[in-house]
């Protein structure tokens, strides 16, 4: 058959929860298009179930993640970065046709997104040192603040960054240990479900990422009463409906980051994707525990240890 007589191969879009690449239990799925309203894709819409589904599956994951050690969940986010690499021009491609930028400018944004994975993953193992450490007390103890991770957190991803911005809020919460149930931008979506083909073929566990797409509003309102999640980042809702998952979250004391301020007219993010991340996001979700140990005298000179 001639080139010319060939049929495309339409790719189908799936969410991507507990490792596998189920469509929506509701059999729902809408139209993306990029920045002209041209046609690029059916996304599935995520129904409740799905939502409930993600966090079981978040949970499920949480026990062994968290027990890893930091090193390797380091290693595991490198990995990611490789990955991204060797895929890096279905990326370009799918930013490109997302956020209307020219390819120049998509790969610089692939570009970023790559390196903030190898920055997260540089700090898995250096975060306890700077959020941890040996308190001083009036008394013969030890009395010692560890991080820890705080449990299934919620994300909704920025509305208008499909691939940078979305790493930069994916990477530092795993990182440190916790699992996530993420809620893709609704107009660009197709870069975090690309984003799901690439953690189930690195060596992220099932379960540590759940990837939704659809009416954000609809899946984030289960998510943020939901008993099982522990935090929320409302990164990517708008001021209304941040209020509303905020006073939700409410039931069950979930930690909450609350999202930028918006530009003037409400359009978009009012984020600095670009600039350098600091450690903000990766202690937004950690616990502290601090442990008292007593010291005991050694010999009769009276010293301690």
């Amino acid at each position: 058959m001639s080139e010319n007589n060939r049929l495309g191969v339409f790719k189908t879009y799936k969410l991507y929860v507990g490792g596998k690449f189920p469509r929506s239990e509701s059999g729902r799925v809408y139209e993306v298009t990029d920045s002209k309203g041209q046609w690029l894709a059916n996304a599935p819409k995520s129904s409740r179930k799905d939502a409930r589904d993600a966090v079981v599956a978040a949970r499920k994951a949480f026990g062994g993640w968290s027990g890893a050690t930091a090193y390797n969940r380091g290693q595991v986010l490198y990995r990611v970065a490789e990955m991204l690499e060797g895929r890096k021009e279905q990326f370009v491609r799918e930013v490109a046709a997302s956020e209307g930028l020219s390819k120049s400018k998509a790969a610089a944004v692939v570009d970023a997104a790559i390196d903030r994975w190898v920055w997260y993953a540089g700090w898995t193992d250096k975060i306890g040192q700077i959020a941890g450490g040996a308190n001083p007390v009036a008394g013969p103890f030890f009395n010692l603040s560890t991080p820890e991770p705080t449990g299934v957190v919620a994300v909704l991803a920025p509305r208008k960054s499909s691939l940078l911005g979305l790493v930069s809020v994916i990477a530092p919460v795993i990182a440190t240990g916790n699992t996530a149930v993420v809620i893709a931008s609704a107009d660009a979506p197709l870069p975090a479900l690309s984003l799901g083909e690439v953690l189930a073929t690195s060596d992220v566990p099932g379960g540590v990422v759940n990837i939704l797409t659809g009416v954000t509003a609809e899946i984030a309102a289960p998510l943020a009463a939901h008993q099982d999640v522990n935090a929320i980042d409302l990164t990517g809702a708008d001021p209304e409906l941040a209020k509303e998952l905020e006073i939700a979250a409410a039931d069950n004391l979930k930690r909450v980051r609350r999202p930028q301020p918006v530009d003037t007219d409400g359009s978009s993010d009012s984020e600095d994707w670009q600039a350098s991340p600091g450690t903000d996001r990766l202690t937004a979700f950690l616990e502290t525990k601090t442990v008292w140990h007593p010291t005991g005298a050694l010999g009769a000179a009276g010293s301690s240890y």
